[in-house]
């Protein structure tokens, strides 16, 4: 079995745990800082081990002797493990949102000999994924917008807004300036503007300008398309 390491045993960690030991094909490791938050994975027959990941000496050693690493931590972590997983010579995959992270693993990525695949969520991720197979059913395109949402079948807050990943992601995605195309150029737009709203299936919503959404999209897409956005749905 290949040898993978989980860095995070958050919500999103724990899935992702959850998925990689039933598939019965990684001889897997979660890492965390919190035990409380290792026990529940332990409990499926995981390894687990407490660490910190903020020093390249302490990361170098865990990650030791792994084919692969996957980061399902805050973004600002984002390039010290990608740097570190690139010395250990193991293909790396994140979840994060943050664009200045994902231009930095992409310099990494430049020299590197192994796989640096950043923004493997659902948005950015299988959102752009989706995307992109979608406008090659075209022969040209004019328009490209993307709504993404994570909203709860039974909303409990004022907010109507199910927290399932990174509180540090959720507002960096809601501070940060979004990519975006129009009229055929790269540009950079403010968070929280450009406010629509809409109804679906009887239910009133809005949407507005998030960072990130996009993943790589911009680049996959210069030149032919018009106008290309990503706004969250609430």
């Amino acid at each position: 079995m290949t040898p993978l390491i989980l860095l995070g045993a958050g919500k999103i960690g724990e899935t992702i745990a959850d998925l990689l030991h039933h598939s019965g094909d990684y001889d897997l490791t979660v890492a965390d800082q919190d035990p409380a938050r290792l026990a529940p994975i332990a409990a499926l027959g995981v390894k687990t081990v407490r660490a910190e990941f903020d020093g390249p000496a302490a990361l170098a050693t865990l990650l030791r002797g792994h084919a692969m690493v996957i980061s399902a931590v805050p973004f600002y972590l984002t390039p010290t493990i990608a740097d570190a997983a690139v010395a250990a010579g193991a293909h790396y995959f994140d979840l994060t949102e943050d664009v200045e992270s994902t231009r930095r693993v992409k310099a990494l990525a430049a020299g590197a000999k192994t796989v640096l695949a950043p923004q493997c969520g659902l948005a950015p991720g299988f959102i752009s994924i989706l995307a992109h197979a979608m406008t090659r059913k075209f022969e040209s395109l004019r328009d490209v917008h993307m709504r993404v949402g994570a909203l709860p079948v039974y909303p409990t807050n004022a907010l109507k807004y199910n927290l399932t990943w990174s509180t540090d992601g959720l507002i960096n995605e809601y501070c940060n300036p979004c990519e975006a195309i129009i009229d055929g150029a790269l540009r950079e737009t403010l968070a929280l503007e450009e406010i629509e709203a809409f109804s679906l299936d009887g239910v009133a919503y809005e949407a507005f300008n998030t960072s990130g959404g996009l993943g790589t999209l911009c680049d996959t897409l210069a030149g032919r398309v018009e106008n290309l956005n990503y706004k969250t749905v609430r």
